[in-house]
């Protein structure tokens, strides 16, 4: 295990260095959101290789892991095709205090590395071990809800920005009218799902630490914070939408 963490680690600061030559040639860096996704089929695939637990579970993890990360890649990936960069990244290199390109290379790039890498620590542990098998019907389970609240919420959305005539409204149907924020609930939802898949033995507890950080970034860090005060200057009745609607968790939404 402690050989495929340094291994996985390694793939990581390779691909990013890759990415982040990727960028400096594009002279756009938010092409990390893309790759963001494809780390965690890089390590899923990784530690299949060198893991020691039954075939089935590996195969299982590394293709749920797989299906999440590719469908997150191409859909980021379409999404930002033949639009301006990101507004997150350019403030973020309007910060630089050199270097722009250097301070994105540790700013963006290393500092997500870092972060991937320890989001995906159930998927490395839940391929080790025999344990128990148990655990595995809840965890896949929950994967399942956390990926159609995220694919469903994202392609509502899609649909509803391809439409010009609804520029300046906000969303407020489909999965939208529970939760403003349906596809950070599933994205939440699923690593909570690898999680359930690494506690097939006690020592798979501690990489709660992954669905903990990727939870806390969703929800307080940088998704739905500064997801929010962006969107509250360019939608006047955005306002009143978060006061009706659920702020992360599926809920009725609030009369008027």
């Amino acid at each position: 295990m402690i050989i495929n963490l340094a291994v996985t680690a390694a793939s990581v600061l390779v691909l990013m260095l890759v990415a982040w030559a990727v960028g400096v040639r594009r002279r756009r860096h938010d092409g990390i959101d893309v790759v963001w996704g494809l780390g965690f089929v890089l390590i899923g695939v990784v530690t299949a290789v060198l893991a020691d637990g039954p075939g089935w579970r590996r195969a299982l993890v590394t293709a749920l892991v797989a299906l999440w990360g590719l469908r997150l890649a191409w859909h980021i990936h379409r999404r930002n095709r033949g639009n301006p960069e990101d507004r997150r990244y350019v403030a973020i290199l309007a910060r630089a205090p050199g270097n722009p390109n250097i301070y994105a290379l540790y700013s963006v790039y290393l500092l997500q590395g870092a972060v991937m890498w320890v989001v995906s620590l159930p998927v490395q542990y839940a391929q080790y071990g025999a344990g128990i098998w148990v655990v595995v019907p809840f965890g896949v389970a929950l994967w399942l809800v956390g990926f159609v609240f995220e694919s469903v919420g994202d392609a509502q959305l899609a649909r509803f920005t391809a439409d010009s005539t609804n520029r300046g409204k906000v969303l407020d149907t489909g999965l939208w009218r529970y939760t403003r924020h349906p596809n950070y609930f599933g994205d939440a939802c699923v690593w909570w799902g690898f999680f359930v898949l690494a506690c097939h033995s006690w020592p798979g507890l501690v990489t709660v630490v992954g669905p903990a950080a990727i939870t806390f970034l969703l929800t307080r860090g940088t998704g739905k914070p500064l997801l929010e005060k962006s969107i509250r200057d360019r939608r006047p009745g955005y306002a009143e939408y978060v006061e009706r609607t659920s702020g992360f968790f599926p809920l009725p939404p609030k009369k008027a």
